[in-house]
C-alpha cells in the first residue's frame, strides 16, 4: 500500500468529556483528608456518571473509580471486538460475561501503575463446533482492542466457551 492509499485509511476520534469535582465539603482542600473524592463525569448525550477514588485512597466505595473504569474499559473493548469477529464469521454468540481482574501495584511513595489485567470471559454460542474457533478469536480480539492497545502492561485473557442447550 503506497503512503497515499495509507493516509486514506488513518482516522481519527475525539472523546469529549466534562470531568467536575464535586467533593468540596466546605474547606477544599486545606487537608488530606478534608475533601471528598467524589466527581461526575458527563459526556454528550451520556447519562452522568457519578465516581470518586478508590477506598484506600479516600474515596467512596459505592462508586467506581477510575482504576475500575480501566479494568472495565479493557474488558468491554475486548468483548466488543470478539462479537464483531464472531458475527463476520458467522458465529452466534448467545450469552458473553466477563469478571475480569486488575492488579495495580503502589509503590512506597505512593505512586503507582497498574502490573496486568486479566480478561476472564464465557462465551455462549449456539453450535457446540464453533467452540474450538473462540480462543483464537479471543487472541485476535485483543490484538485489536484499541484500549488494551494503549496500556503498557500485559492484558490476559482466559475465556472459556459452551454451547447454548
Amino acid at each position: 500500500m503506497n503512503l497515499h492509499n495509507e493516509c486514506l485509511y488513518m482516522k481519527q476520534h475525539q472523546y469529549p468529556l466534562h470531568i467536575t469535582w464535586t467533593g468540596n465539603r466546605g474547606t477544599g482542600t486545606s487537608a488530606y483528608t478534608a475533601y471528598g473524592r467524589e466527581h461526575r463525569i458527563e459526556g454528550p448525550n451520556k447519562a452522568p456518571l457519578d465516581a470518586s477514588a478508590d477506598t484506600p485512597f479516600q474515596g467512596d466505595a459505592t462508586k467506581y473509580n477510575p482504576e475500575d473504569m480501566l479494568v472495565a474499559s479493557l474488558s468491554a473493548c475486548h468483548m466488543l471486538w470478539f462479537l464483531h469477529l464472531c458475527a463476520d464469521r458467522g458465529i452466534i454468540v448467545t450469552a458473553y460475561e466477563d469478571h475480569p481482574l486488575g492488579i495495580l501495584q503502589q509503590e512506597s511513595h505512593g505512586s503507582g501503575q497498574f502490573k496486568e489485567v486479566t480478561l476472564n470471559p464465557k462465551v455462549r454460542v449456539n453450535n457446540s463446533e464453533h467452540i474450538a474457533l473462540l480462543d483464537d478469536l479471543h487472541r485476535l480480539a485483543g490484538e485489536k482492542c484499541f484500549i488494551a492497545n494503549s496500556v503498557n502492561f500485559p492484558v490476559h485473557c482466559f475465556g472459556r466457551g459452551e454451547a447454548s442447550i
